[in-house]
């Protein structure tokens, strides 16, 4: 299992420092070829648009074919992508490039199906939480790397930098990267009645089983933190002086705070609270941090939002992908984890869409109170989460973890029970 991990981590790191080195040269690029700022916000928004279609398919794939393939095929678009992007002439092949590199970047979730399915139950947030360690530390020293190449290396050197690095990660996930189930998960896989569009009618149609929870936590959390935070530099420089020159490393500190919990304490937490208790206390820190956000005045205050803000999502997001890895068949991990994301990537356009519609218009500081209060909101649905959810660490009196109802996709984990909780007894439970 360690192996396998190590060989992901790697492939995920490399992965993420090639999206991230010419993430944040995107405007400039856009601008040089004539596009407004509405052009450069709908360049960024292609993006998340490919991967939200995308990330469903390559789910229902990786379940039907394997993990390896799909993460294979994945990084290759990538590679394709970044070379039309340090080619592009016009602002149309910058949307190329975006939108093929949306339906490479459609594979986040069969990373994440990736890990679940090698990792032991009791472990899962803690790797999960691993991974967006090490895709957050690529996010840290992207730009500097992506600067550092315009200077040195001219305009086609970002894109290039990048296409070689996906080339020379496929090379080595193709050498090192083993599927990730046996023969026999595979050959269920092949009668998975679920695609991605009945995955998200199912999301949409059944609002209280677990599967549907969860993805409304995550979508809402991360659209709160990633759809507002890009916004973020406005009110810096107005209220704090910020600018161009040094706002990278106020986002270097967001990432870094994020890296920093996953890798030291996030393990601990999850002994010591638990899954639910800690996906609650998160929503409550993101809460918080982003009201905050309206009072910022000064340095201090800034720095204490920007501290509640990463760490309650890097609470958040690995305890929701263990739990919705849990009361999904483990032959549908895949597929759901690639809803997950799509929903979370309409809420990643959404977001920033409203936000800077409101700031115009209500205040800039009243989207992040509002944002605020639509994740304290979440926490009604996390009502019965300890039913599914990892329990705290205890050697005197362990608790059970019961199987979801039968209305939900069947839970496939060695430990699971013959006989599921009744329908009726689960929807008692929930009220």
């Amino acid at each position: 299992m360690k192996g396998k991990l190590t060989v992901l981590m790697i492939t995920a790191f490399v992965d993420m420092l090639g999206l991230i080195i010419v993430y944040p040269l995107l405007p400039f690029y856009a601008e040089h070829l004539g596009a407004n700022a509405a052009m450069v916000g709908a360049l960024i928004a292609s993006f998340s648009v490919a991967q939200l279609v995308a990330a469903p398919v390559w789910g229902w794939l990786s379940d039907r074919y394997g993990r390896r393939p799909a993460i294979l095929v994945g990084l290759l678009l990538s590679a394709v992508a970044y070379v039309i992007f340090a080619f592009a002439s016009s602002i149309w092949l910058l949307f190329l490039s975006r939108i093929v590199q949306g339906l490479g970047g459609g594979t986040i979730g069969v990373v994440q199906a990736y890990v679940s399915d090698v990792s032991d139950t009791k472990d899962r947030a803690k790797m999960l939480g691993w991974l967006s360690a090490v895709t957050s530390l690529g996010a840290v020293i992207g730009p500097a790397i992506g600067s550092m190449l315009v200077r040195f290396g001219g305009h086609t050197a970002p894109g290039l930098g990048s296409a070689a690095l996906c080339l020379l990660v496929s090379g080595f996930a193709w050498k090192f990267l083993k599927e990730s189930r046996g023969t026999t998960t595979m050959e269920m896989a092949v009668v998975v009645p679920h695609t991605g569009t009945g995955a998200i009618k199912r999301v949409l149609s059944r609002p209280n089983d677990p599967a549907t929870r969860l993805i409304w936590i995550y979508a809402i959390a991360i659209g709160a933190f990633y759809g507002t935070t890009a916004i973020l530099p406005l009110i810096l420089a107005e209220r704090v002086g910020v600018n161009e020159q040094n706002v990278g490393y106020f986002v270097m500190y967001l990432g870094g705070i994020g890296v920093v919990v996953r890798t030291g304490i996030l393990g601990r937490m999850i002994e010591w609270l638990g899954e639910a208790r800690l996906c609650r206390l998160g929503l409550v820190l993101l809460a918080a941090g982003l009201m905050l956000v309206a009072a910022i005045h000064s340095y201090p205050m800034m720095f204490l939002s920007f501290t509640l803000m990463p760490l309650g999502t890097a609470f958040i997001f690995p305890a929701v992908t263990a739990m919705l890895s849990r009361v999904v068949a483990q032959t549908e991990r895949g597929l759901y984890m690639g809803v997950q994301h799509t929903f979370g990537g309409i809420s990643r356009v959404s977001f920033p869409l409203a936000t800077g519609y409101a700031m115009d218009r209500i205040g800039k500081g009243v989207p992040y109170v509002i944002a605020g209060c639509m994740v304290l909101a979440s926490l009604v649905l996390t009502s019965s989460m300890e039913k599914y959810a990892q329990p705290p660490s205890t050697k005197l009196k362990p608790e059970p973890q019961p199987t979801p109802p039968a209305e939900t996709s069947p839970v496939l984990e060695p430990s699971t029970p013959a006989q599921p909780l009744p329908a009726a007894q689960w929807r008692e439970a929930s009220n």
